[in-house]
């Protein structure tokens, strides 16, 4: 049988052998017959929040907090969707920002495909700096002591208009919601405290999991800090349609968005299988292999110990090179040498939260990458190259025996399954 799977801004066909594959993909959300009319009707019937225009005064200064690149927001749309709501509010009162997290900053051309180059064009668009400490004001500080660091924008502003959209987060259980503004607008500092070693771990850091989750509450936590927010997140199906739109309080809201995404994401299979295909969701989740270390969480949580995962990620932009998590994996000789590092007294490295995951993930499986990487850059990582998917796959079920099965996740983590107890 022939499978689609999800990679870079197209499709990846690979054979799988008939009577010993499962497909697993989201239960199928067909989109809004009008998703502007839809949207703008949340902003006005809100979640546990008056409706958006009657909590702004005529002086106050607004920021909306937007997606990045690596996130499949249709920014495109809702932001001047938005907008066109706000026009009662003079411009120079309001703020655009980029939620970077700890990424890069986008370009000037990428921000006008994102937002439109109307909209860079008529308004302040700014990208957040996560290591500049001069654009950071401080909110308390994580458990463990480190400074609470937020952008200056989102903090001085009367209202922040949290815009994103939800999907399963591999370890703070859903995107969307606080996460706009922490980690979306925090400083490095305070992201690598949030995301380390000891949250990470943490069983309950999975997908699908926030309250309850030390990591999202914390996160949570700091979020609300800032001040009166307003959320405005969609969900979308696999065509990127906006299949709801969930508005008002930042937690209560969120809450009502998560459990939406969890009836057709999360999918029940009996038991484990020897290989999972699986792929990180195409362009632009598959842009580069830190982002791809979510495809291979998502596997995981089904594949048998000693089994197999292929991912599928087309990693346009590397894994990036010479980025804190490449030079993270090139400077261990393996994923234990990595674990060893994270687990000693005062090692810290950013985005060392991938390369945990990645490891502990390796401990439970071996993975492969079918990606644009040149085969040695993939081995740098740790990881094993993978040129033919479906010669793969029977190579792996020859050696598994007769009863070897195969799951394939088409959409990677816009899928999440779970093992029925």
């Amino acid at each position: 049988m022939k499978v689609k799977l999800a990679y870079g801004q197209g499709h990846l066909e690979a054979e799988f052998p008939d009577g010993r594959t499962t497909v697993i993909t989201p239960a199928e959300r067909a989109g809004l017959a009008d998703e502007k009319s839809a949207f703008l009707h949340a902003l006005d019937n809100p979640t546990a929040s008056e409706p958006l225009r009657a909590r702004i005064k005529p002086a106050d200064k607004i920021c909306i907090l937007f997606t990045d690149l690596t996130r499949a927001t249709p920014n495109d749309r809702i932001i001047p969707w938005l907008l066109e709501y706000l026009s009662f509010v003079p411009r120079e009162n309001l703020t655009l920002l980029n939620q970077l997290g700890t990424h890069r900053p986008n370009t000037q051309s990428e921000l006008e495909k994102m937002l439109t180059a109307d909209v860079v064009r008529n308004y302040r668009v700014l990208n957040h700096e996560p290591e500049n400490e001069a654009a950071l004001v401080q909110l308390g500080t994580t458990k463990d002591g480190t400074p609470a660091l937020l952008n200056r924008h989102a903090v001085a502003a009367d209202l922040r208009i949290v815009t994103g959209f939800i999907e399963p987060h591999f370890f703070a259980g859903f995107s969307g919601g606080p996460k706009g503004l922490m980690p979306g607008v925090a400083g490095l500092r305070t992201v690598m405290s949030n995301h380390g070693a000891k949250n990470i771990g943490d069983s309950k850091a999975t997908f699908g999991v926030t309250f309850g989750n030390p990591l999202w509450e914390e996160l949570r936590e700091i979020a609300l800090r800032t001040g009166p927010t307003f959320l405005t997140n969609v969900t979308l199906n696999e065509h990127r349609a906006i299949t709801n739109v969930f508005t008002g309080d930042l937690t209560e809201a969120h809450r009502a968005g998560c459990a939406y995404v969890k009836e057709s994401a999360m999918q029940r299979v009996a038991a484990p299988f020897d290989v999972v295909v699986t792929t990180n969701s195409g362009y632009p989740l598959d842009m580069n292999l830190y982002q791809g270390v979510k495809g291979m969480s998502a596997a995981a949580r089904i594949v048998k110990p000693g089994g197999t995962i292929i991912l599928a990620c087309e990693c346009s932009e590397g894994v990036p090179a010479k980025s804190p998590l490449d030079n993270l994996l090139r400077s261990a000789h393996g994923p234990e040498e990595i674990l060893t590092m994270l687990a000693t007294p005062g090692f810290v490295r950013p985005e060392q939260w991938q390369a945990q995951i990645q490891a502990l993930i390796q401990r439970r499986a071996h993975v492969l990458v079918h990606s644009s990487l040149p085969d040695d850059i993939v081995r740098a990582c740790h990881l094993t190259p993978c040129r033919d998917i479906g010669a793969t796959v029977r190579e792996a079920l020859a050696k598994a025996g007769p009863e070897a099965r195969v799951a394939v996740l088409p959409q990677g983590p816009l899928t999440i399954p779970y093992l029925a107890e």
